[in-house]
């Protein structure tokens, strides 16, 4: 029989790229509910694609139907946007955690899978050079660095996850996405500033022609994944091939993609030149220096590397990011160039 599996926030940047690849590579059946439809235009209407719209805050019932009649439970709703960390910590807690622990608890009742979407925020300012599953430590600032609200609720629900593994023999993998970026991240036609995660805001604030905003110099790194290797991994742990996926936590990003924010704004910046629809706003592109305590408030602390060790994936998983990141700028302009119109204001 095929799998069925339930998608929770499949409109989403990783749902609705998940359900492509399963329509697309598997015969598994895919439920899905979002809030809306949009990003999902190559799915909908696909003979086993069942999507709802709607909340997992109300559709409850809806929920709870289709996690005991699935064998894999995606729970991907989540705000995973630092800029709604420092200005709404509340919100972030109650849809990234309560809302979530709803349709955990709603699994371990009925014995089912749970695949759940951690994050490598968990690891917080940790001074590992390399971020392991199993040996790093989750390192976090003061209270009223409200930013960690986030790192925090994700890291409570893989413990309770965990927990439940342990006592109830609950089957999961925890999975820690690595700044995983591609076309339909977000919105680049949004020009607000602080609206996009950095990857979007970046390509935004060339298209705009806005200055390339580097907080506190753009020093930081990060290990940027592109979407379609995260999917690959997603898929393999949702086949789970001798139950090597169970009862796992797996890092998901690529340690050779490491850049600075700085480095990366040069690299969008150079991608763009390449494309003769938007080469002059490229050519006129530059980035400026900004305080973090003027781009976020008050409530930010950073975190300075976010490399991960991947070891426990390509062992169990026989899984590899392949896409470099070069690549990953020029496949993300491809789609947005050849699905929105540019002649901007």
């Amino acid at each position: 029989m095929p799998l069925k599996v339930l998608i929770l926030g499949a409109n989403g940047f990783i749902g609705s790229s998940l359900t492509r690849a399963i329509l697309e590579r598997k015969d598994w059946e895919v439920y899905g509910m979002d809030i809306g439809s949009h990003k999902l235009e190559d799915s909908l209407g696909h003979p086993r694609f069942r999507f709802v719209e709607g909340d997992i805050t109300i559709n409850r019932e809806w929920i709870e139907y289709h996690v005991k009649k699935c064998d894999a439970v995606i729970p991907l709703v989540a705000i995973a946007n630092p800029v709604q960390y420092v200005k709404d910590p509340l919100r972030v807690f109650e849809l990234d955690f309560e809302a979530n622990l709803a349709v955990v608890r709603q699994c371990v009742k009925y014995r089912r899978r749970i695949i759940f979407p951690s994050t490598s925020e968990v690891y917080g300012m940790s001074p590992d050079r390399e971020l392991d599953e199993s040996s790093s430590p989750l390192v976090y600032g003061p209270i009223e660095r409200q930013r960690w609200i986030y790192a925090c609720s994700k890291q409570l629900l893989d413990r309770v996850i965990y927990a439940y593994g342990v006592r109830d023999g609950v089957d999961y993998t925890l999975f820690r996405p690595f700044n995983w970026i591609g076309p339909k991240l977000d919105d680049v036609l949004e020009p607000k500033e602080g609206s996009s995660r950095l990857f979007t805001q970046f390509i935004s604030n060339v298209l705009f022609g806005k200055p390339l905003q580097l907080v506190d110099g753009g020093r930081q790194t990060r290990s940027f994944t592109y979407i379609d290797d995260g999917v690959d991994a997603l898929l393999r742990i949702i086949e789970n091939r001798g139950g090597k996926a169970s009862r796992r936590i797996f890092n998901l990003g690529n340690p050779r993609n490491e850049v600075s924010v700085a480095r990366l704004a040069r690299l969008i910046i150079a991608a763009c030149r390449e494309y003769p629809a938007i080469r002059e706003r490229a050519e006129a592109a530059r980035t400026v220096v900004v305080r973090s305590k003027d781009y976020f408030g008050p409530y930010y602390q950073d975190i300075q590397k976010r490399v991960p060790a991947i070891t426990a994936a390509r062992r169990a998983l026989g899984w590899n990011p392949r896409v470099d990141l070069p690549t990953a700028i020029r496949r993300t302009l491809d789609y947005h160039l050849a699905h929105q119109d540019y002649r901007l204001e």
